[in-house]
C-alpha cells in the first residue's frame, strides 16, 4: 500500500480543519467553504458534545470583508445536523458555479 502523508480528514469528499471550536469544512481553492462553529457543549460521561453549533455558507474570495462573505446561516442542536446541512449547501453552492 502507498504510504501518504499528507492524508487530510474528509467528509464526503471535502477536507476538514478544525481549529479550537471552529471547524472549516471544504477547500478554500473552491468558490465556497463552510464554517462551522461550536457555540455550546455538555458533558456525556468524558466527552464534550456539541448542543449548540453556527452554521455559515462562505465565499473564499479575500477581498470581501468577513461580514460580507456569509451566503447562508443557520443554527443546529448537534454537530451531526450542523454537518449533514453544511455537505447539503457546500455541495449545492459549487454545483452552481
Amino acid at each position: 500500500m502507498p504510504e501518504n502523508k499528507t492524508a487530510a480528514l474528509q467528509y464526503k469528499g471535502h477536507p476538514l480543519r478544525r481549529k479550537d471550536n471552529l471547524i472549516y469544512f471544504g477547500s478554500m481553492a473552491d468558490k465556497y467553504i463552510i464554517m462551522l462553529q461550536i457555540l455550546d457543549t455538555k458533558k456525556i460521561k468524558d466527552l464534550d458534545v456539541a448542543t449548540k453549533v453556527s452554521v455559515q455558507l462562505q465565499l473564499t474570495d479575500p477581498d470581501l470583508k468577513s461580514r460580507d462573505r456569509v451566503v447562508k446561516k443557520s443554527e443546529k442542536d448537534s454537530l451531526y445536523a450542523a454537518m449533514d446541512v453544511a455537505s447539503v449547501w457546500l455541495d449545492r453552492a459549487l454545483a452552481s458555479r
